[in-house]
């Protein structure tokens, strides 16, 4: 019978040899990557540059066709270069215009301002009112409101008053003065007491009567 040694270590040899992990080559690497390179080749894209033209929507033209694209309302030519779009030379819009589509390649005013605002209240064109008594208004065709203020001459006494829907304060006992303290009209004598007649000067209204003592003085004396 022969030695058992050798055989015991052929055994053992064996055994470590099926147990040990696989470790992986640089090859399965390569081979992974390329795998994966190959699966992405097949994912391909159709290119149109130079051969039609797309919208934003997706639509395809051809090249020499015209077509209206989602971002412009101007009609464009399909070319290999890409869509050449018409820009005309829109027409200014009104600065009056409070209504402006853009249906078209231009826009479009379809409303302007036909009225005057002022203080809160619209007017038509030409249109004249008083928003005071003392102004007189009309809109003009510039939708501008332009106004005139009643310019009051002075009145002729000292105590007048404003009625209502009138701009300019009027004398309603006619014109007067001060004679001291006391309100005479103009254009008469008034004996004011016993002993003082007073008169308001002619055209000055504002300038204290001019009075006469007679009885109690023995000259005329005016104050």
């Amino acid at each position: 019978m022969g030695p058992l040694f050798p055989t015991t270590c052929i055994v053992l040899l064996v055994l470590h040899t099926t147990l040990s992990p696989a470790s992986p080559s640089p090859e399965d690497y390569a081979a992974d990557e390329a795998e994966r390179t190959a699966n992405s080749d097949n994912i391909i894209f159709d290119d149109y540059r130079g051969k039609v033209c797309v919208d934003d929507s997706g639509f395809v033209y051809k090249l020499g066709e015209r077509f209206f694209p989602g971002h412009s309302n101007c009609p464009c030519v399909c070319t290999e270069d890409g869509p050449v779009c018409d820009q005309p030379e829109c027409p200014k819009i009104h600065p009056k215009c409070t209504k402006v589509e853009h249906n078209g390649c231009c826009p479009e005013c379809k409303e302007v301002k036909n009225f005057c605002e002022y203080r809160g209240k619209t007017y038509k064109i030409l249109e004249e009112f008083k928003p005071s008594p003392c102004e007189w208004c009309r809109c003009e065709p510039n939708n501008e409101v332009h106004c005139v203020v009643s310019d009051c001459a002075v009145p002729e006494c000292v105590n007048p008053v404003y009625e209502p829907e009138q701009c300019c304060p009027i004398c309603k006992n006619g014109p007067n003065c001060f004679a001291g303290t006391t309100i005479i009209p103009a254009g008469i004598e008034v004996k004011v007491d016993d002993c003082t007649i007073c008169r308001c000067h002619n055209g000055d209204w504002w300038k204290p009567a001019q009075c006469l003592r007679r009885e109690c003085l023995n000259s005329q004396t005016l104050s």
